[in-house]
């Protein structure tokens, strides 16, 4: 089922980094985990992956986002994760020729390129789809959410509730990824 019915419209992928939190059971914000490899291995696997354009929500710390991609400042990055999948939506509803956006985490380190191509090859650029990677059964990100849904998801989203609330009433696409990545996050530190 699409927002609009418009399924067969296609456009350009872009791509989101969510990795403006505290990271408080880390003990430190995410996005600077490991001198900020975690998010150059997240933008790395997105551009690889067949994002055209890419950008990081960021806010609990503001870093120079890696070369070629775009920072998202989150002001009420501590709202919650809907803040940051808010500020995504909409940076990718302004964007012209929008197929969809392909949301993922910086805590995901093993998430690689191949992840990323499947999800958006199984998306096919559409508006009407959604799709999610999912790791022996278990959902997990990448996720693409189709421009058609963007406004539609948009309205559901708040505090501690992303996109979830949103794609539960839905019809997803799930693309096991098992095979590639365990998709963990991780959540304190070794």
């Amino acid at each position: 089922m699409t927002a609009s019915g418009a399924d067969n419209e296609i456009g350009e992928v872009l791509g989101v980094v969510l990795a403006a939190g505290a990271g408080s059971r880390y003990g430190m914000p995410k996005i600077l985990a490991y001198d900020g490899r975690w998010l150059q291995t997240a933008t790395d696997a997105l551009r690889a992956g067949g994002c055209a354009d890419i950008a990081v929500a960021m806010g609990a710390a503001v870093v120079e986002p890696p070369a070629g991609t775009t920072a998202l400042v989150v002001d009420d990055w501590a709202d919650g994760i809907g803040a940051s999948v808010s500020a995504a939506l909409d940076w990718a509803k302004r964007r012209p020729a929008v197929g969809g956006v392909v949301l993922t985490v910086v805590d995901t380190p093993d998430v690689g390129p191949d992840v990323v191509r499947r999800i958006v090859e199984a998306s096919g650029g559409r508006r009407g789809d959604l799709v999610r990677a999912v790791f022996d059964g278990r959902r997990g990100h990448p996720v693409y959410i189709g421009a058609d849904h963007l406004g539609p998801a948009a309205e559901v989203i708040h505090g501690d509730v992303g996109a979830q609330r949103y794609l539960r009433d839905q019809q997803v696409t799930c693309i096991e990824c098992g095979d590639l990545a365990t998709g963990q996050d991780i959540d304190t530190r070794e």
